[in-house]
């Protein structure tokens, strides 16, 4: 039995305001910072031997394993990085509150932007300078690697290959990983892992600095998976999530 676990980024200063992020490069909150440490004691009390990190190119995912793994003692194991494992790019809408966005266009707007597995938000103009092919880390990124906008079918088709290519690699030569990643590109992994429709991957909310555990068999297909921690907690951090693209109530 192999075994892999997810862990959301805690809190982020722009989840703590409700705005969309995306690829913009924020920090944890100082909520997010407990979240993250509070994940890697979670993950001690459990006995997790990890053997692998990996991370996004944003910070907040990078602060999280950082956070998480100097309260395991495991700040020494090897970590990658990737592109591939950013948050999905919400292209034009990155910056803005989710609920003012909600009362501007309606939540059944915000809700297919946010939710729906092949509607992509409003892209950014070319010259906009949000743009990732603006920043050093991302101009030798392949097009893809350069989005304007992206859906959650366009993060799972970078995120899923790069799993089957390097993540799985690591599994299979006998090491416990953990990837510390965002909502969106959690759920192109738990959409991959757990055989999901693009409709059934559309009700998954992931909350933050929950470790996710899934155990898998020599064929690398899930055969359990549990969040540690307090369950209510956590249905609480989910509803949160979901909340979050709501209009504002009088």
């Amino acid at each position: 039995m192999h075994r892999l676990v997810l862990v959301r980024h805690g809190e982020s200063e722009w989840n703590e305001r409700n705005l969309f992020t995306g690829w913009t490069d924020v920090d944890l909150s100082e909520k997010g910072w407990e979240e993250a440490r509070a994940a890697g004691r979670l993950m001690k009390e459990e006995g997790l031997g990890l053997d692998m990190c990996y991370t996004s190119y944003l910070k907040r995912a990078i602060h999280t394993a950082n956070a998480a793994l100097g309260e395991m003692d495991l700040e020494w194991i090897p970590v990658k990085r990737s592109w591939r494992l950013n948050e999905r790019h919400y292209g034009a809408l990155q910056g803005l509150n989710k609920a003012e966005t909600a009362g501007k266009y309606g939540e059944e707007q915000v809700l297919l932007w946010r939710r729906s597995y092949d509607v992509r938000p409003p892209p950014l103009e070319e010259g906009d300078g949000r743009c990732p092919s603006n920043e050093p880390r991302y101009r030798g990124n392949p097009p893809e690697g350069r989005p304007l906008t992206e859906s959650l079918e366009d993060t799972v088709a970078r995120a899923v290959p790069y799993y089957e290519s390097e993540v799985c690699a690591d599994i299979r030569a006998g090491r416990n990983v953990v990837v510390f990643a965002h909502g969106n590109s959690l759920r192109a992994l738990v959409k991959y892992l757990d055989g999901m429709t693009g409709e059934e991957i559309a009700r998954v909310n992931i909350p933050t600095g929950a470790p996710l555990v899934y155990e898998l068999d020599d064929g690398l297909r899930a055969v359990s998976k549990r969040y540690l921690g307090d369950r209510d907690a956590i249905a609480t951090r989910e509803r949160a999530v979901a909340e979050q693209g709501k209009g504002r109530r009088s």
